[in-house]
C-alpha cells in the first residue's frame, strides 16, 4: 500500500469537506495511517475539522467526540498553534451550538442567554490577542463579529470585526476568509439599503467560494443573490435561482439552505 504524507491527506480531505462530502472527508482521514505523533496529531486536528464543519452545515453532533479526540492526543502540548487551534474550533462549535434555537438557526439577542453569548465574545477576544499569524486573527474576527451580530444584534461592533477578517483575509491571501467577511459586509449594506454595495459584495464572496471549491459557501450566497433578485424586482430570476439552489441544497441535506429557498418559492 502506498503511503501518503499527512499533509496530503489533510489537504485532500479538506476539499472533499469544502465540497459538502464529509463522511468522505472524515472515513479518508481514518484510513490514513501516521507515521509519527506529529502526523497523528495533524490528522486527529483535520478529522476534528471536518465535524465542527459538518455540524454546522447538517446540524449533527459529530464534534464533540472528535475534538474529545484531539484535545486527549495533544494533552499538554507546548505547540501553541496547535492548542490555539483546537480552541478555535472548539469556538466554531461553540457558536453554532448557540446560533440553532428550538431546532432553527436563529439570529438575535431574543430570547437567548447573554451570558452565554459574552462569554463566547470573551473567548474570541482571548483567541484573537494570542493568534498566531494574520489567517488565524482573521478567522477569530470573523467569528467574533459572527457572536456580535448573530447572537448579540451589536452590528455597529459587527461590522469592525467583518471588516478586519475581510483585509486580514486579503492580506494573508486567504480568499475562503475574505469571502466569509464579503458575505457579511454585503449583508450590513442589504440591511442599510445600499443594494448596488450589496451586490457587488455578495457577487465578490460567491466568485471567491467558487474558486476554493466551497459548495455551501457558494450555495449560500446563491440564495442571497436571489434575495436580491427579489429586492430590485425580478421575481422570476429570484424564484429560478432559488429553485436550483433549493434543489442542490436537498441533494446535500443543507436544511437552513433548504428552509431559506423555500420561504423564497412561495
Amino acid at each position: 500500500m502506498t503511503h501518503l504524507a499527512a499533509t496530503a491527506v489533510v489537504t485532500a480531505a479538506t476539499h472533499l469537506m469544502r465540497a459538502g462530502q464529509w463522511t468522505a472527508a472524515t472515513e479518508l482521514l481514518r484510513a490514513s495511517q501516521a507515521e509519527n505523533p506529529a502526523e497523528h496529531q495533524a490528522l486527529a486536528l483535520a478529522r476534528a475539522e471536518v465535524a465542527v464543519d459538518q455540524d454546522f452545515a447538517q446540524q449533527t453532533t459529530h464534534a464533540p467526540a472528535a475534538l474529545t479526540a484531539i484535545t486527549q492526543l495533544i494533552g499538554e502540548s507546548t505547540d501553541a498553534t496547535v492548542t490555539w487551534d483546537v480552541e478555535m474550533l472548539r469556538l466554531r462549535k461553540d457558536y453554532g451550538t448557540a446560533l440553532v434555537q428550538s431546532g432553527d438557526l436563529s439570529f438575535g439577542p431574543e430570547g437567548r442567554d447573554e451570558a452565554t453569548s459574552a462569554a463566547l465574545a470573551s473567548r474570541a477576544e482571548r483567541l484573537g490577542e494570542n493568534a498566531p499569524g494574520d489567517p488565524r486573527r482573521g478567522a477569530v474576527s470573523f467569528y467574533a463579529g459572527l457572536i456580535a451580530d448573530n447572537l448579540r444584534g451589536r452590528s455597529d461592533e459587527a461590522f469592525i470585526h467583518f471588516t478586519a477578517a475581510m483585509q486580514l483575509g486579503e492580506k494573508s491571501g486567504d480568499e475562503l476568509l475574505a469571502s466569509l467577511a464579503l458575505r457579511h459586509l454585503g449583508d450590513h449594506a442589504h440591511t442599510a439599503g445600499d443594494l448596488v454595495l450589496a451586490r457587488e459584495q455578495w457577487e465578490r464572496s460567491t466568485e471567491l467560494r467558487q474558486k476554493v471549491g466551497h459548495l455551501l459557501g457558494a450555495l449560500a450566497q446563491q440564495a442571497l443573490l436571489a434575495v436580491l433578485l427579489r429586492d430590485e424586482g425580478d421575481l422570476a430570476g429570484s424564484r429560478a435561482l432559488a429553485t436550483e439552489v433549493n434543489r442542490w441544497a436537498r441533494q446535500v441535506e443543507l436544511p437552513f439552505l433548504v428552509s431559506q429557498t423555500d420561504a423564497l418559492l412561495k
